[in-house]
């Protein structure tokens, strides 16, 4: 039986959030009976990963679309590899024979411009909240409505901020999910690599260094945090994008500034999360604008971590106020600090929390359900007459 051929599109070769969706995405492709082509910008640890599952994998210079480029001299260099994408893409759809286009993120904006193009079918999975500036979210919503197929969300955050520029009759909420059991089974004394003692009350957050990601806010609560208790310590986790180089200074700097000296570690880019989310006590997200549905939370809700999360974005949709969590405001660090202080005071508040956590994730967020629901959605578009 001859598979229907998925070219499938992605902005980035981490192992982050959207880039460990893609690969649940491809298994959902494989599973559902269609073959997955993969292209990305850059070689990195996703273009390893894939190829040991078998699957094939390009890379070409998308022209990715980043802040970063919102400016004349940006948008030429966009404009220039934009248009050799197009033409290798291109290639790629006809040798192959390619049937649907899948772009995961919005920040890929050649892979629809090749399907209307090619007349095929194109599939947006969308990862982001657009709130500004005003005329890209427009433009770029805009761009999303009138070249996709089918509209994938993450969740309804996503939904709600693309509705009134993309009709809701294409958009889809599927919440991303997770293989809940590597996180739940994960064992790793972690307070031993960091020379901590066993007590002392550790509060991570993990994420790509980038201004919205709230790395500068987690340090603002660790400030308030470390003047009222002792037994503390505060790991971040995570490397920056490329051009955001220049935000570890600035961390750097709010680590001296908050007298956090010896208070803080920062290990980087790491590839062992389920063993970094078993050795922490306590996880934050502290995301300064909506995180469309940060992966991150899931994994330590699995790893049975009560969670903080700033409360705007898809965190809203999972962690659920005093039950698994806490939700807390993005702009008021003394204000979010407080809703650490049971945590760390009482063990059995946080083992209660993380419990519910983790079934949470069991039930709502499992692997399984997002495959069976992203194979649908592959046939469903592939059923459908042009």
């Amino acid at each position: 039986m001859i598979k229907s051929k998925v070219l499938v599109l992605h902005s980035s070769s981490d192992l982050y959030g959207a880039s460990r969706c893609l690969i649940r995405s491809v298994d959902a492709m494989e599973d559902a009976g269609f073959e997955p082509i993969v292209v990305l910008s850059d070689e990195g640890p996703l273009v390893a990963m894939l190829r040991e599952k078998g699957v094939e994998v390009h890379v070409i210079k998308l022209g990715i679309m980043r802040r970063k480029y919102m400016n004349p001299s940006g948008l030429m260099n966009r404009l220039k590899f934009l248009k050799l994408a197009a033409r290798q893409l291109s290639k790629i759809v006809d040798e192959e024979e390619v049937e649907v286009i899948y772009s995961n993120t919005a920040a890929v904006w050649i892979g629809a411009w090749v399907a209307k193009r090619k007349g095929i079918k194109h599939i947006w999975h969308i990862h982001e909240i657009i709130v500004n500036p005003k005329w890209f979210k427009h433009f770029v919503e805009k761009y999303v409505g009138r070249t996709g197929d089918k509209i994938i969300c993450v969740s309804n955050a996503v939904l709600d901020n693309l509705d009134g520029n993309v009709s809701r009759e294409k958009m889809q909420l599927l919440y991303n999910g997770i293989d809940y059991l590597p996180f739940k089974n994960a064992n790793y004394n972690l307070k031993k690599e960091l020379g901590i003692s066993d007590d002392t009350i550790l509060i991570g957050m993990i994420a790509r260094v980038h201004f919205w990601k709230g790395q500068t806010y987690f340090l603002d609560v660790a400030k308030e945090l470390a003047g009222r208790h002792q037994n503390i310590h505060f790991l971040m986790v995570g490397d920056a994008f490329s051009g955001y180089e220049y935000l570890y200074e600035e961390i750097k700097e709010k680590i001296k500034a908050n007298g956090l000296e010896g208070k803080v570690t920062d290990l980087g880019y790491r590839t062992d999360i389920p063993g970094i989310m078993s050795g922490l006590d306590i996880f934050m997200l502290p995301s300064i604008l909506p995180d469309p549905l940060p992966t991150t939370v899931l994994e330590a809700m699995a790893a049975g971590k009560p969670v903080v999360a700033t409360a705007h974005g898809g965190a809203t949709e999972m962690v659920l106020d005093k039950e698994t969590g806490y939700l807390v405001p993005w702009d008021d660090a003394k204000e979010a600090s407080k809703a650490f202080d049971k945590l760390i005071h009482d063990q059995s508040h946080r083992s209660e929390l993380g419990s519910a956590s983790q079934e949470r994730v069991i039930e709502h967020f499992s692997i399984g359900a997002y495959i069976n629901n992203m194979g649908e959605v592959f046939r469903g578009v592939l059923s459908k007459e042009s």
